[in-house]
C-alpha cells in the first residue's frame, strides 16, 4: 500500500499492517476509509485512552457516564440533564463560520440522542491575540476569525431554537493559528424515558433521518487528527456544512418518534459518518451490521459508495426500529418535511457488511474497526521549559501605576466585556433563562420537560472554565484549578455541583513534553474531581492543536475546558453575580490572609510581557468552607462574584459593571504585601460577596463558625464614584465611569465594532 495512500487515511505503515493482520487480507479502499476514520485520534482516542481511565465517573446521581453520546444526571426523582462538549478546533480556522456552526449542530444531537431536549448551548473560544493580527507569517489575522466564528455559533443556536446561554472567550497568540471552538449543549427528559445508541434486537431495521447526504466533510474525522501547516486551506471541502432549520425538524422528529416509542436506539452522524455511526450502533449492541448504500438519500450526483459512507454531511440521525413500527416513522419523517429512508438492518455476525447495488463493497469484524483500534503509550518527558518559566522572582518586578495598571487590565481582551460576542446569539429562546451571560454561571429554570405543562421548581446552574497559562506554567495543579474554577462559578450561584464535562485540547501527542503535559494534568483533574465530589460523565479530546510553520512548530497551551453542572433547589432563590443595591456592603471570603502569587495572572501577562511563575496548590478544605458558607447563608447574600481572571480588584469592580445601570463603589484594602500583588493574585480562592447591612454581623458569624476568613472591604455607592483606598491611602478618586469604559471598550475596540 502507497504511504501517500496511507497518510492520506490518517494511517501509518504499522497501523496499516495491523489492519491486515486483524482482517487477514488486504483491505481496499472503501475499507481503508473506514479504518481511517475509526481509527483516527478524533474517534479512537488512541493516545489519551490510557490517561481518561484516571477520571472518576460514579456518583448515585450519575444515570450514564463516558461511553455513550452524553452522560447523564438525575436532578429529582424524576428529571435529568443530559450534557456534554465537544471540540470543533481545525473546522473553525479553516473555515470558521461552518466551523462552528456545525459544531454547534453536533453537540445539539448528542444530547437529543440521549431522548433529551436541548434547552441549553454554551461556548468555550480560545483565539490568537488580535493586538498581533498583521505581523505574523503563515497564520491568518484573528479578527476575522473571531468575527465568523461568533456570527456562525449565531446563526446556528438562534435559528435552531436553543439558546446560547453563556460561555467563555479567552485571546492569546498561542491560539493565533489554531483557534479553541468548543461546543456545550445541555438537555432534560424523563430518567426513565433515556435511550442509548443501541438496537435491541436482531433483524431491527435501521433508519436514517434528517438531511440528504452530499460531498462535504469527507475525511474530517481525519483532518480533525493532525496538525496544521501551509497546506491547511486545501482541507477546506473537510468542512461540513449545516443547516440549523433542517436541525430544528430532527430535534422535532425525534421527540416525537421517541414520546411515541417507536424506536428503540438512537445515533446520530458525526465523525465518520455512515461508517461510523453504523459501525459504533453494532458494537454497542454486540451485533453485526447490514448497510444498503444505494438507499441513503443524496444531493449529489454521482456519488460513489465510498463517498456515501464516510460523507459526514449535517443533519442526520440513525434510529434502531422494530418492522411494525417502521412505516410509522418514515411517515413522521416526512410530515416533519425530512429524508428518510431504510438504509440497514442488524445481523448476528457482528460484522459491517456493506452493499451497493447488490455489491458486497466492504466486509469487516465490528470489534476491528472499534475494540481494536490502536492504543499507544507514547513517550512522557517533563518539559525542558518548566525550568526557565518557574525560575521567577515576583519582587523583582518593577512597580506599576496602580490607576493604569487597573485600566490597561480592564481592557485586555481576556478581561474586557464580551457583550458584543453573547448579544449575537439568542439567549432567551424558550424563556428558561433566569441568568443571562455576563454572570458566573448561567441559570436555568426547568419549567418543562418533553411534554409542554410538566412543571418544576428547580433549576440548573452551568460555568464553563480553563485558563490555559496556568496548566501550561504546572500542568497538575493547573489541572485541579480547571475543575475548581468551574465547580466554583457553580456554588457561588446557589446550586450544589453534580457533574462536570471536559474538551481537552492539546498539542501534538507526538511530542513527550506534549504527553507528559496531558498525564499531569488529567491527574489534577481527576484529584480535584474526587475532592469536590463532582464525577466526569463525558467529553472530548482533541489533539494535535498545533500550527506547522517555517521556524518551528506552535502548540497551544494545554487548554482542558470544563463545564461543571449543578442543581438548585428553587430557581428563583439562585444567586446573581452582579450587586444588587446602593448601600449594600461587599465583603471577601477565603483566604485573605495567604501571600498572593501572580503566577499565570493576566496582570504579569499584560503589565509586564510574561507568562512565569509557580501555580500553588488550591486548599480544597478553603474550597469546601467557602461552598458551605455560601449554601447556608444563600438567603442573606445578594451577591457573588469569584476571583479569577484579573484577580481581586477586576472581581471587586465586574459586580459594579450592571447593563441596566454602573454602580459606583468604595473599596478599602488592607494589606501587608505589594499593593499591585494583592489586587491582581488569581490563585487564593476568595469570593466576592454583598449583603444588605443588617447582615452583615450574622455572615461575619457564620464565617468564623465555620473557621473562615471574611472581611468588609466596602460599600455599593448611588452615585458615578469609585474609592480606593489601599492602607489607608487614597489611590483612586474618580468617577467609575472611566473603569467601566476601559472594560467595555476594550475588545471592541479591538474588533471595530
Amino acid at each position: 500500500m502507497e504511504e501517500k495512500l496511507l497518510k492520506a487515511h490518517g494511517l501509518n505503515v504499522e497501523e496499516y499492517k495491523r489492519i491486515v493482520e486483524l482482517i487477514g487480507r488486504e483491505p481496499n479502499e472503501i475499507e481503508l476509509g473506514i479504518f481511517g476514520a475509526l481509527w483516527s485520534e478524533h474517534c479512537s482516542y488512541k493516545s489519551s485512552k490510557p490517561y481518561l481511565k484516571v477520571f472518576p465517573t460514579k456518583a448515585d446521581w450519575v444515570i450514564q457516564g463516558p461511553g455513550e453520546n452524553a452522560g447523564v444526571v438525575e436532578i429529582d426523582d424524576k428529571y435529568a440533564v443530559a450534557f456534554k462538549i465537544e471540540s470543533h478546533n481545525h473546522p473553525s480556522y479553516i473555515e470558521p463560520f461552518h466551523g462552528a456552526a456545525t459544531g454547534v449542530g453536533g453537540i445539539i444531537r448528542d444530547i437529543l440522542s440521549m431522548g433529551a431536549r436541548p434547552i441549553a448551548l454554551m461556548d468555550s473560544l480560545r483565539f490568537g491575540d488580535i493586538r498581533k493580527d498583521g505581523t505574523r507569517k503563515g497564520i491568518k489575522d484573528t479578527k476575522p476569525i473571531v468575527k465568523r466564528v461568533v456570527e456562525g455559533i449565531g446563526f446556528y443556536g438562534n435559528c435552531i431554537g436553543v439558546p446560547t446561554v453563556g460561555g467563555e472567550t479567552v485571546f492569546d497568540e498561542v491560539y493565533a493559528g489554531n483557534p479553541l471552538v468548543n461546543a456545550f449543549c445541555l438537555g432534560v427528559l424523563e430518567k426513565d424515558k433515556m435511550y442509548r445508541a443501541r438496537a435491541t434486537e436482531i433483524g431491527q431495521k435501521m433508519i436514517m433521518v434528517g438531511s440528504s447526504t452530499g460531498r462535504d466533510g469527507i475525511h474530517g474525522a481525519t483532518m480533525a487528527s493532525a496538525e496544521f501547516s501551509s497546506e491547511t486551506e486545501s482541507k477546506r471541502p473537510n468542512v461540513q456544512i449545516g443547516d440549523p432549520f433542517f436541525g430544528k425538524r430532527l430535534i422535532e422528529c425525534t421527540l416525537e418518534v421517541m414520546e411515541k416509542g417507536l424506536i428503540e436506539g438512537c445515533q446520530d452522524f458525526g465523525a465518520a459518518g455512515l461508517a461510523g455511526s453504523t459501525s459504533e450502533f453494532g458494537a454497542k449492541s454486540s451485533m453485526g451490521v447490514r448497510v444498503y448504500l444505494e438507499n441513503v438519500p443524496l444531493r449529489e450526483e454521482n456519488m460513489t459508495p465510498y463517498e456515501i459512507l464516510l460523507s459526514e454531511s449535517q443533519e442526520r440521525m440513525l434510529y434502531s426500529v422494530k418492522d411494525e413500527n417502521v412505516e410509522e416513522v418514515l411517515n413522521i419523517a416526512k410530515k416533519h418535511g425530512l429524508e428518510a429512508a431504510v438504509i440497514g438492518e442488524t445481523t448476528d455476525t457482528r460484522r459491517i457488511e456493506v452493499f451497493y447495488k447488490g455489491e458486497k463493497v466492504a466486509d469487516l469484524p465490528i470489534s476491528a474497526i472499534v475494540d481494536d483500534a490502536p492504543v499507544y503509550n507514547r513517550p512522557v518527558k517533563e518539559p525542558e521549559y518548566l525550568k526557565e518559566v518557574k525560575n521567577f522572582d515576583q519582587n523583582s518586578l518593577s512597580k506599576p501605576d496602580i490607576r493604569e495598571a487597573i485600566l490597561k487590565v480592564l481592557a485586555s481582551p481576556t478581561v474586557a466585556n464580551k457583550e458584543w460576542i453573547y448579544t449575537q446569539y439568542d439567549h432567551e429562546v424558550g424563556t428558561n433563562t433566569v441568568f443571562k451571560p455576563g454572570s458566573d454561571a448561567a441559570v436555568l429554570r426547568l419549567k418543562w420537560v418533553v411534554r409542554p405543562q410538566v412543571h418544576t421548581k428547580k433549576g440548573i446552574a452551568i460555568a464553563s472554565d480553563c485558563d490555559g497559562k496556568k496548566v501550561y506554567l504546572d500542568p497538575y495543579e493547573g489541572g485541579k484549578r480547571t475543575v475548581l474554577e468551574a465547580v466554583r462559578n457553580v456554588y457561588i450561584s446557589g446550586a450544589k455541583p453534580l457533574a462536570i464535562t471536559d474538551c481537552l485540547n492539546w498539542g501534538n501527542p507526538e511530542n513527550p513534553e506534549i504527553m507528559w503535559q496531558f498525564k499531569m494534568a488529567t491527574q489534577g483533574m481527576a484529584d480535584a474531581c474526587r475532592e469536590l465530589n463532582v464525577p466526569v460523565i463525558s467529553g472530548n479530546v482533541s489533539l494535535y492543536n498545533e500550527t506547522v510553520l517555517e521556524e518551528g512548530r506552535l502548540n497551544v497551551y494545554p487548554t482542558p475546558t470544563t463545564v461543571a453542572v449543578g442543581v438548585i433547589d428553587e430557581v428563583e432563590k439562585a444567586i446573581p453575580s452582579h450587586y444588587q443595591h446602593e448601600g449594600d456592603i461587599i465583603l471577601i471570603i477565603g483566604e485573605l490572609t495567604k501571600e498572593p502569587n501572580i503566577a499565570g495572572s493576566e496582570y504579569l501577562k499584560e503589565i509586564h510581557g510574561l507568562v512565569k511563575g509557580n501555580i500553588t496548590a488550591p486548599d480544597f478544605n478553603v474550597e469546601k468552607k467557602v461552598m458551605n458558607f455560601i449554601h447556608t447563608n444563600r438567603d442573606k447574600i445578594k451577591s457573588a462574584h469569584d476571583v479569577s481572571d484579573g484577580g481581586l480588584i477586576v472581581a471587586l469592580l465586574e459586580p459594579a459593571f450592571r447593563k441596566d445601570k454602573v454602580l459606583g463603589l468604595e473599596i478599602n484594602i488592607d494589606t501587608p504585601y505589594r499593593e499591585d500583588f494583592e489586587l491582581f493574585d488569581e490563585l487564593r480562592s476568595i469570593v466576592v460577596i454583598s449583603a444588605k447591612e443588617e447582615d452583615v454581623e450574622r455572615l461575619i458569624n457564620s464565617a468564623k463558625q465555620l473557621e473562615l476568613e471574611i472581611k468588609q472591604v466596602g460599600k455599593v455607592l448611588n452615585k458615578d464614584k469609585l474609592v480606593l483606598n489601599i492602607n489607608g491611602n487614597k489611590v483612586i478618586d474618580e468617577p467609575i465611569s472611566v473603569f467601566y469604559n476601559s472594560w467595555n471598550e476594550g475588545l471592541r475596540r479591538l474588533l471595530e465594532v
